[in-house]
């Protein structure tokens, strides 16, 4: 993806970027005919499918972020106290792009507590 994002709103910008690629597709195969005449039918036609394509996909993509949005977890973020949404075991705030995770043994500012729990935890799972 693009970076320092939440996931969700990675989402969100791809469907965005694919709606304005199919919108720009279409108003350029519309010029074809203003400047083209009768031969830039065909141009049109062509640009005006490729575009809907791309429109179908952005409706399809927020589709599916919106499906994900349903499904997750909703936590305060420690650095903003605001809500927000995580998506797997690590992902970022939506509004401060802080860190988030849920999983301990991926936190990187630790308490010794924490520290000496996630230590005893590894040493009573069995080695694989």
């Amino acid at each position: 993806m693009f970076g320092k994002s939440s996931k969700i709103n990675e989402f969100r910008l791809w469907g965005l970027l694919f709606t304005l690629f199919g919108m720009g597709l279409m108003i350029l195969g519309t010029a074809g005919i203003v400047f083209w005449g009768q031969a830039g039918k065909v141009f049109a036609a062509i640009f005006m499918v490729i575009g809907m394509i791309a429109m179908l996909a952005s409706v399809g993509i927020y589709f599916w972020a919106g499906m994900l949005s349903t499904s997750a977890i909703i936590l305060n973020c420690p650095e903003c106290g605001r809500h927000t949404k995580m998506l797997g075991k690590t992902d970022r705030c939506m509004y401060c792009k802080t860190k988030l995770t849920l999983d301990p043994a991926q936190a990187t500012d630790l308490d010794d507590e924490d520290k000496e729990e996630i230590e005893e935890v590894k040493r009573t799972q069995p080695q694989s």
